[in-house]
């Protein structure tokens, strides 16, 4: 069954894009832990991060790390954090969390933004890239 990743890779359901190539995709989290909460994804549906062979998880780091790149000099924020859980969504996923304080990476403490924000936010990270 396809994850709701694969269905944001398919266009079946929308997301707020940052970047995309063949193999990667990042958007914006819709239940943000901070302004420009972003996930990087494999178009490939791969369950969990180790599994993906090794060529792929060092593209996946790199093309993280150029959206992280951008988010810091897009958000206001002290860093930009990274973390990889993967219980919630069977597809691989890295967050990367703008971050004023350890409570930013904890995923207790939700934002709400408007539509207007979101699309505002993606606009911003993407000067950078």
């Amino acid at each position: 069954m396809a994850s709701i990743f694969s269905k944001i890779i398919s266009g079946e359901l929308p997301s707020y894009k940052i970047a995309e190539t063949n193999e990667f995709l990042a958007f914006l989290d819709i239940n943000p832990n901070s302004k420009g909460h972003t996930l990087c994804i494999p178009k490939k549906e791969v369950d969990k991060i180790f599994d993906l062979d090794e060529e792929t998880y060092l593209r996946l780091m790199s093309f993280s790390r150029e959206v992280a790149m951008a988010i810091r000099k897009a958000i206001p924020c002290k860093r930009v954090g990274m973390t990889v859980v993967g219980l919630e969504v069977p597809h691989v996923h890295v967050h990367l969390i703008p971050l004023n304080s350890m409570e930013d990476i904890r995923f207790l403490n939700k934002v709400t933004l408007s539509e207007k924000d979101f699309e505002d936010t993606v606009k911003a990270i993407k000067t950078y890239l």
